[in-house]
């Protein structure tokens, strides 16, 4: 299994420079849709449901203070597979394109991110988990429409 920064890394790769609010979001929707398409998760990285959007705590820690990611040092891109790779680049396909504002509402307006966060109000703090089960769940039932 690949780390969260390998999925970053390889986003960047393809991609170029983002904010860092887009790549979380993008990398948020990799691990959604893997969960789906893969039956399994991509990387092991808890996914939390902050106040702007689910964020991986270890990506983070790595980006904070900055608005705009061009590279990723902490995480190889050759790691993933080429089911992985599959998985990341019809994401990409889908999601790219849309803002990191755009991206961040959508998450808003989903269950995952709902339900971690337990009616709390938008703009309170919260370290709550995404879990896969919702993430599973909620995306596999997008398909069955």
């Amino acid at each position: 299994m690949v780390s969260a920064h390998d999925v970053a890394a390889y986003i960047l790769k393809k991609q170029g420079a983002m904010s860092a609010m887009k790549l979380e979001k993008l990398v948020y929707y990799c691990q959604a849709w893997s969960l789906v398409w893969d039956e399994r998760p991509l990387f092991r990285e808890r996914i939390e449901a902050w106040r702007n959007g689910p964020v991986v705590p270890e990506l983070y820690d790595k980006h904070r203070g900055q608005y705009e990611v061009s590279k990723w040092k902490w995480g190889n891109p050759e790691k993933l597979d080429r089911d992985e790779k599959m998985t990341v680049n019809a994401v990409l396909k889908h999601y790219a394109k849309q803002s990191a504002f755009w991206l961040s509402q959508l998450t808003h307006n989903e269950e995952p991110w709902r339900a971690a966060r337990a009616g709390l109000p938008d703009d309170e703090n919260s370290n709550n988990e995404i879990t896969h089960e919702a993430m599973g769940t909620f995306y596999r039932n997008l398909t069955d429409k």
